[in-house]
């Protein structure tokens, strides 16, 4: 499905011209964070925070507070794990959609473009997740890619979870094999596993032996 589907139009943007009292009634009647704003010729100019908007005057123009507008957007070729950063980094729950033209052309709601990312491999095909760390400055994704597959797992899904400056923090989902051999071998590469949402061979199989070493020496 393409990504401008999602597109919604049922909420024009207000006119820099309008009063304060209109923007203050838009957020009475939703539950956005923002309200796009556009000038005569219909291009975007920015978005008022909720926030902000209640410490305005009611009977001003909203010309008088334009220094208050955030100017986060995406374009209408923006791809969706991109629109979702911007989401994040803003902290808001609607993202104004504009061309190259810098026109207004609707809104993406976050609801929407996260359902797209429950609809993705990583959740909906069948695997196991593993999460493993190493040094910033020593992993690659090509050295990950080949621990996988050298063990006969394709990889789903694969980003960053964590990043310091010493630390870097992978999350991959795996399928079509079990992770017990890719997780030894991920150990031999000297990667730490944070987690493996499937039985961790390995580690069972060291709990059995310390075990039978436990009654063996106890006879």
């Amino acid at each position: 499905m393409k990504l401008l589907e999602f597109i919604i139009n049922d909420i024009k943007p207000l006119n820099i011209s309008n009063d304060v009292r209109d923007l203050q009634l838009l957020f009475n009647q939703l539950t956005f964070s923002h309200i796009p704003v556009k000038d005569e010729n219909n291009v975007f100019l920015g978005s008022f925070s909720e926030a902000d908007a209640y410490c305005f005057e009611k009977d001003k123009p909203l010309s008088k507070y334009a220094y208050s507008l955030e100017n986060f957007f995406v374009r209408d070729t923006t791809l969706w794990l991109d629109v979702l950063e911007v989401f994040a980094t803003n902290s808001t729950n609607i993202m104004p959609v504009l061309n190259e033209q810098n026109q207004y052309l609707g809104y993406y709601e976050l609801n929407d473009i996260i359902s797209l990312f429950g609809d993705s491999p990583f959740f909906t095909e069948a695997g196991g997740i593993l999460v493993v760390e190493k040094g910033t400055n020593d992993y690659s994704f090509s050295e990950v890619s080949q621990i996988v597959e050298s063990n006969g797992g394709k990889i789903l899904g694969a980003f960053i979870s964590k990043l310091n400056t010493d630390l870097v923090q992978i999350t991959l989902k795996i399928g079509q094999t079990g992770l017990t051999d890719i997780i030894q071998t991920f150990r031999r590469y000297s990667y730490n596993i944070v987690s493996g949402h499937e039985e961790d061979g390995y580690i069972e199989s060291l709990k059995e032996r310390s075990d039978y070493l436990k009654k063996y020496l106890n006879i």
